[in-house]
């Protein structure tokens, strides 16, 4: 088994900040990526937060990724706008998309915003989170930097993991967050998995020349994801990618730059932001405690033989968030060895041990 140690949220934190400065963002635009990053890894989305540094590093050093991009909007009609991120951080972009559509909704009710020309950014859950101190819900999409899913039926990666993200208020009850990639598990999990030298479950990849399950990690690259629920996880894919795609003007199918592979390529990721103003609809309290009775009532039915608990969207992610605030982020060996490594290129003081 793999050992970990737990970093403080702060620590990792600081560690971003330092290594994104070395390699040319500007003050804010450090500290704010660094910040969501680290939000992702207290959700415990462990493949979407300080797991990704040395990447978004190789390609930001490589030319991939503009540093200090001139992130715009254009405010396209009451409750729409469009966001040019320039080819920066994927993070500073969404934020800024994040940013607006909540503006928008407080005027017009709902907004829905998109984005092109971004990179990877991380957990899709951190930004469609950002409706909930707003009393507001968020949803957010986006086209994975990579096709790791073909159509239904077919055998050539031309779909990628297109994540979409829901967070709702509650009153007293954890918030309902659904973090999912329309594939069976996301490709950052499938990289951790071959990181750490572990075989994959049957369901996961299949081979594009027989079709039979493919479990060695270190060959997922010659594999194909495969979709939640059968035909109806590939058209969901599908449509995602066309909305936070091809509706931005953004890259989609043959079109997406596999940034796994590719460091110097501008990925032209494009993404969507809706955000909705529950007290359109009805009185926030109102609504909040009936969530919250919901949520109860589903928590608490009966459950099938065996089963220990009911579990709910959003429910282990606000436990986690609170272990990893009060007891530190657990960095496993592996990754800790990458960080440590890329601490010493960088001549920044290395993560949590020496």
């Amino acid at each position: 088994m793999t050992g970990s140690v737990r970093v403080p949220a702060q620590t990792i934190v600081a560690f971003i900040k330092d290594a994104l400065l070395k390699v040319g963002l500007p003050e804010g635009g450090a500290a704010k990526t660094a910040e969501l990053m680290c939000e992702a890894d207290l959700a415990g989305a462990d493949a979407h937060g300080v797991f990704r540094l040395p990447q978004y590093v190789k390609r930001t050093r490589a030319g991939g990724v503009n540093p200090r991009p001139n992130i715009t909007v254009k405010k396209t009609a009451a409750a729409t706008a469009m966001v040019d991120g320039d080819n920066g951080m994927g993070h500073l972009v969404m934020a800024r998309a994040a940013e607006t559509a909540i503006a928008l909704a407080k005027d017009a009710g709902v907004a829905w915003v998109g984005a092109r020309r971004s990179n990877h950014a991380g957990a899709a859950g951190v930004y469609a989170a950002m409706a909930l101190p707003h009393d507001m819900v968020g949803i957010y999409a986006v086209v994975a930097n990579a096709n790791h899913m073909p159509m239904w039926g077919g055998a050539e990666n031309l779909l990628g993991t297109n994540p979409i993200a829901f967070a709702i208020p509650t009153a007293t009850q954890p918030p309902v967050v659904l973090d999912i990639a329309t594939t069976v598990v996301s490709y950052g999990t499938v990289k951790s998995y071959r990181l750490l030298g572990k075989p994959m479950p049957e369901g996961w990849m299949v081979n594009p020349n027989d079709g039979k399950p493919l479990t060695d990690s270190a060959r997922s690259a010659e594999g194909l994801l495969l979709p939640i629920g059968g035909y109806k996880g590939a058209g969901l894919a599908l449509v995602l990618g066309l909305l936070a795609g091809t509706l931005n003007g953004a890259a989609f199918g043959r079109d997406v730059i596999d940034f796994n592979y590719n460091d110097t390529d501008a990925c032209d990721t494009g993404h969507f932001i809706v955000m909705l103003d529950v007290s359109r609809f009805i009185p926030v309290a109102q609504f909040k405690k009936e969530i919250d009775r919901q949520l109860i009532d589903l928590k608490n039915s009966k459950r099938l033989p065996g089963v220990d608990a009911i579990r709910l969207p959003g429910e282990q992610r606000a436990a986690r968030q609170d272990d990893r605030k009060r007891n530190g982020v657990p960095i496993v060996d592996e990754v800790m060895a990458q960080l440590d490594k890329l601490a010493d290129e960088l001549g920044v003081q290395r993560l949590g041990r020496g």
